[in-house]
């Protein structure tokens, strides 16, 4: 089976610019694919995909969806032109609504950047059909990583579970430390030590710690204002099943205070 995997996707100009994060990206999809062949389908729980209850993308052919402003003018002209799966939608809500969830499936709602930036690195032949689910950040990370366990029996089929969000994801710091030109600055104390505390609990594969990281990890609330980059993570953990443990299979910091660090879960 798959690892599942957690991904750190950053900003989408992330596909244009050199960096430590996108040379990993660009070539980790080939080292799974040796590792352990071609998945079936990908099942991509993105923090760019908000509701109430977890919902499931079910169209054949998506768009690919600019839910971003103020970048580059060529990334409004990229495309990740993958088919969807409206028979793993439909599946894995039947999955999860065994598991007590109330799942939905969404028609019209194209690839958001937290899934077709990554996968434009990692998988570009766009030729693997891919599936969204949402996440609910007012349910925080025990919910999610619940909603990954449910989901965890796809992996026996080969769908390759996803969770795109960012290690770590303070917008107004980010912004500050760009103003003041502190961009290539080493990370901050309280953006190292969250992130030592997760490599850790990751490594350990401590799901409870990860799905209660915001009383339990230092300065969680300033790493994470808000929570919808984190929750992707407690989903891909969950989704390895029980004893997983994680691998950091990349580390890299971009922006002074943005962690791009990757896990996978098996």
């Amino acid at each position: 089976m798959f690892p599942t995997l957690f991904v750190s996707h950053g900003a989408p100009n992330l596909l244009l610019h050199n960096s430590a994060a996108r040379d990993f990206l660009a070539g980790y999809g080939a080292e799974l694919t040796r590792a352990h062949g071609r998945p079936k389908a990908i099942l991509m729980a993105t923090a760019h995909f908000e509701t109430d209850e977890p919902t499931l993308t079910a169209d054949e052919k998506p768009e690919t969806i600019y839910d971003f402003g103020g970048f580059e003018p060529e990334l409004y002209r990229m495309t990740y032109d993958a088919p969807g799966s409206p028979d793993l939608a439909a599946h894995a809500a039947e999955t999860l609504a065994a598991a007590g969830f109330a799942p939905r499936l969404a028609k019209n709602r194209g690839f958001d950047h937290g899934t077709w930036a990554p996968l434009k690195l990692l998988f570009p032949a766009a030729d693997i059909p891919v599936v969204q689910l949402s996440v609910q950040p007012m349910r925080g990370g025990e919910w999610h990583a619940a909603l990954g366990r449910a989901l965890a029996p796809l992996r026996e089929e080969g769908v390759l579970i996803m969770g795109s969000g960012t290690a770590t994801h303070n917008l107004r710091e980010i912004f500050r430390m760009l103003r003041s030109g502190a961009a290539d600055a080493p990370q901050p104390e309280w953006v190292a030590r969250f992130n030592d505390w997760l490599h850790e609990k990751a490594e350990a594969g401590a799901l409870d710690d990860i799905a209660h990281y915001r009383e339990r990890a230092p300065f969680a609330r300033e790493n994470h204002p808000t929570e919808d980059h984190f929750l992707p993570l407690p989903v891909a953990l969950g989704a390895a099943g029980e004893g997983a443990r994680g691998e950091r299979v990349h580390a890299s910091t971009q922006f002074g205070a943005m962690a791009m660090d990757a896990y996978a879960f098996q």
